[in-house]
């Protein structure tokens, strides 16, 4: 029957559990692969791949409200307390998930005006970020999917890395500006590119907070490490 944690008498309730629980992940599938596609028209300088990429977009941000539509049928239900944590954790999961379809949408657009100067070398460091960004996004999926809180924390770890990485390529960036200003523009593109992917990340760690919240509810979150230095230098 029902996979969650319990099943209730009315079974149209567990019905359209299911079903608000399919949406939001098809949703963040559609954001991976829009990460995924747009990450390949940086590399191969693709302007009419971008432009779909940009007006995919909007099929997320309809999903997000027919999300939004089915979380307000079950709120008025009057859900019991593990319902409630479910409701909450989707809308907040739909919100993320959406943000991150714009950031996707942000690096298509981006790489049409970067198609405007030569190609850079950096580019290959930030389909490495991206590349990270798309594993955390799939991996916290599953764990909401299966209520995996232990993969949940291992994604909320693992942000430091994305972090790491994206604060290596924001200094190789600034030197490489610094040492050829014709590059100025094309590098500029790359280090907002590049930001936008960091903050796909700290997206992907808020699901999995969310994760955890679905499963403990309020018990304290343990804490992580944070490794974004960019701020230090001029952040972006």
């Amino acid at each position: 029957m029902s996979t969650q944690m319990h099943d209730h008498i009315v079974k149209s309730y567990d019905e359209e559990q299911r079903r608000l629980l399919n949406e939001t992940l098809r949703m963040g599938e559609m954001a991976a692969s829009q990460l995924e596609a747009a990450l390949d028209v940086v590399q191969r300088r693709d302007d009419k791949a971008a432009e779909r990429i940009i007006a995919n977009d909007e099929a997320i941000d309809a999903l997000e409200q027919e999300i939004s539509h089915d979380v307000m049928k079950l709120a008025l239900r009057g859900p019991m307390a593990r319902d409630l944590r479910e409701i909450l954790s989707a809308i907040r999961i739909a919100a993320d998930i959406e943000r991150i379809g714009d950031y996707a949408a942000n690096v298509a657009k981006r790489s049409t005006a970067l198609n405007l100067s030569p190609p850079l070398p950096h580019i290959s460091g930030l389909h490495a970020i991206g590349t990270l960004a798309v594993q955390q996004l799939r991996d916290v999926l599953a764990a909401y999917r299966d209520n995996n809180i232990e993969l949940a924390q291992r994604v909320r770890a693992r942000d430091a890395e994305i972090d790491i990485a994206y604060t290596a390529l924001f200094r190789e960036l600034l030197t490489y500006m610094m040492e050829d200003a014709r590059s100025i523009t094309g590098c500029t593109h790359l280090l907002f590119m590049a930001k936008n992917i960091e903050r796909i990340g700290d997206h992907a760690t808020n699901i999995a907070e969310n994760v955890w919240f679905l499963v403990r509810g309020e018990e304290v979150l343990p804490p992580r490490e944070k490794r974004d230095d960019s701020s230090t230098t001029g952040a972006v």
